[in-house]
């Protein structure tokens, strides 16, 4: 895990292991700054790393955050000096009532709705702005279809950073407000998501201290993800998963979680057993699933139509990526109906207690499927991860639950309505 081209002299930048940006696709590299195209090749940019010696007891005696895995991450030396909103360590449930019901023996919830925010993304934006500190920028900025919002303006807030947030106009009231209160400049676009991510590339290429978190510094942002695996191979005793199912959007989360599970190995703190990826998404904004099952290396856009607004991307950036990643570990890409997403909201509320937005939703109805159709191994040690909290997407599950009866003040009223 060694940089070993020779790059030309630039600012140096205090990002902890991180020692330049790589081209996922031609290898090309270029010193550590604000870009996420290559200049050679136009293929994305990602993080290249010289790590140091890292032991499991240096990180379980860092915070209770996402910061223990700071060495790891490219962020400054002393990022826990600055306020942040420090996420991470999220509970691993087993669920076994769940696992029942599905008919997977060894079955584990990672569930990061206890965020900040209620979603995965407080991880992807708190490595985002410690870097974009770093880099030099002053006002914290993204496209958005709802959580991250939530995450940017919340982390922007606490920094003392102006903050710009760009969303759907259709997007979910909660999360609308969920982004609003933070006193945040909100800015709702008659347009899908896509539409959306367009306008924040032309704006980031404009407005020079604006950190768009998934645009202009996209590199350090998506490792963020990568704390996920790193925490699910820790809180299962320092091994990795044999299964793991994770909803897909953008689907860079999927791949920075395979990245941790190969650093980890790699820095020998977990043996590096084998493990399979699936991906889930709603067959409503289905590309990257669609890509699989017809055997192509691409994925051709779509427009989404599903009520997984959190995963409505219709042209996901990594993509091509998540394709690479579940076929090289026997995994696939599956998707659901919007009832079926329903489904498997109102069965993870029943049998554990947790309440997912519609990406959850999606992860528990693909496991299903993917059960059904012998693709998971019922015995196998298995991690589904639930990324972002129901009480953002109630739209989704109104028409579904509610009162079991209304009844007048009486106890043979309500006897009444128990025999009912």
């Amino acid at each position: 895990m060694t940089v070993t081209a020779t790059l030309p002299a630039s600012t140096v930048y205090d990002l902890g292991p991180a020692r330049s940006l790589s081209c996922r696709e031609c290898g090309h590299q270029i010193p550590l700054a604000a870009e996420f195209a290559c200049p050679e090749c136009f293929g994305p940019l990602e993080i290249a790393y010289e790590f140091g010696t890292v032991t499991r007891e240096q990180i379980e005696a860092g915070p209770k955050s996402i910061w223990r895995y700071a060495c790891l991450l490219p962020v400054p030396s002393d990022v826990t000096r600055h306020p942040n909103t420090d996420p991470g360590m999220t509970r691993l449930l087993r669920a076994d009532r769940l696992g029942a019901e599905l008919g997977l023996r060894n079955l584990w919830l990672k569930d990061d709705t206890g965020n900040p925010t209620h979603s995965f993304k407080d991880r992807v934006v708190a490595v985002a702005l410690a870097a974009a500190r770093e880099l030099g920028f002053s006002v914290l900025a993204c496209p958005s279809t709802g959580n991250l919002a939530n995450a940017v303006a919340a982390a922007a807030a606490r920094a003392g950073w102006r903050s710009v947030v760009l969303v759907p106009s259709s997007l979910e009231q909660a999360k609308i407000l969920m982004t609003a209160v933070y006193d945040t400049t909100l800015i709702a676009v008659n347009g899908t998501y896509d539409d959306v991510n367009r306008l924040a590339t032309e704006l980031a290429a404009e407005e020079e201290d604006w950190a768009f978190v998934n645009v202009n510094v996209r590199p350090y942002y998506a490792e963020g993800s990568k704390t996920l695996g790193y925490e699910v191979a820790e809180q299962l005793g320092w091994r990795l998963p044999e299964q793991i199912v994770i909803p897909v959007a953008s689907g860079s989360q999927l791949t920075k979680v395979d990245k941790a599970f190969t650093e980890f190995g790699d820095l020998g703190l977990v043996e590096s057993t084998p493990y399979r990826i699936f991906g889930a998404q709603a067959s409503g904004c289905s590309p990257v699933s669609r890509a699989f099952a017809e055997g192509h290396d691409v994925v051709r856009p779509v427009r989404p139509d599903t009520i997984a607004r959190s995963l409505a991307i219709g042209n996901p950036a990594d993509g091509p990526y998540v394709l690479d990643s579940v076929r090289r570990t026997g995994g696939a890409v599956t998707d659901v109906s919007d009832a079926e997403v329903v489904e498997g909201i109102r069965l993870l509320a029943r049998t554990e207690g947790v309440f997912a937005e519609t990406a959850g939703g999606v992860t528990v109805a693909c496991t299903r499927k993917l059960l059904a159709e012998g693709r998971l191994d019922p015995d196998a040690d298995t991690v589904l991860l639930i990324t972002g909290d129901g009480l953002k997407t109630l739209d989704a599950v109104a028409d579904h639950v509610g009162p079991t009866a209304t009844v007048d003040i009486s106890t043979a009223a309500v006897r009444e309505a128990l025999r009912g």
